[in-house]
């Protein structure tokens, strides 16, 4: 569904909306990467661009930092993608490698066009208000990194193969 690059900066909105007040708090790349176990130089530069796109707004200095910068309910997902992800317009048919939409539909194109409406309009509909609630009306905390894992949960994420 997307990169790393993205994923690390919907880890670091999400510590913002969870903090939001209206954008007085304000927490600095640091903050951010070690309570979201994230690579500090990567924050850095996430927030500089998710800055450049007027999504956060910081300021430096002693106070300074990051915050939101407009109420959580008004960020989506997809405005995050759109900024580290590359639109996949591709019209290779897996079946053969043909091109998809020439001849007969293969064995998986109205599976692969509905998942990819599905995740679209997920990416149009979530904004960062659920991390906003979760944090401050549910009272929900991020699990800690060091936590171990007891009864395993089924992931977003494909399956760490390893390298051969």
């Amino acid at each position: 569904m997307y990169g790393k690059q993205t994923e690390r900066a919907i880890g670091a909105l999400s510590r913002l909306a969870e903090v939001w007040d209206g954008g007085t708090t304000r927490l600095s790349a640091m903050q951010i990467a070690e309570q979201r176990g994230l690579p500090a130089p990567m924050v850095a530069k996430i927030l500089s661009t998710l800055s450049q796109a007027g999504i956060v707004a910081g300021s430096p200095g002693p106070g300074g930092g990051y915050a939101l910068a407009r109420p959580p309910a008004e960020i989506t997902l997809k405005q995050v993608h759109a900024l580290f992800e590359r639109e996949n317009h591709s019209h290779i048919c897996p079946f053969g490698g043909g091109v998809c939409g020439v001849g007969d539909p293969c064995a998986l194109h109205d599976s692969l066009v509905g998942m990819q409406k599905d995740i679209t309009r997920f990416l149009h509909i979530t904004t960062f208000e659920i991390f906003r609630a979760a944090a401050q009306d549910q009272g929900l905390k991020p699990t800690v990194r060091t936590a171990q894992v007891t009864t395993p949960r089924e992931s977003y994420r494909a399956p760490d193969r390893g390298r051969n």
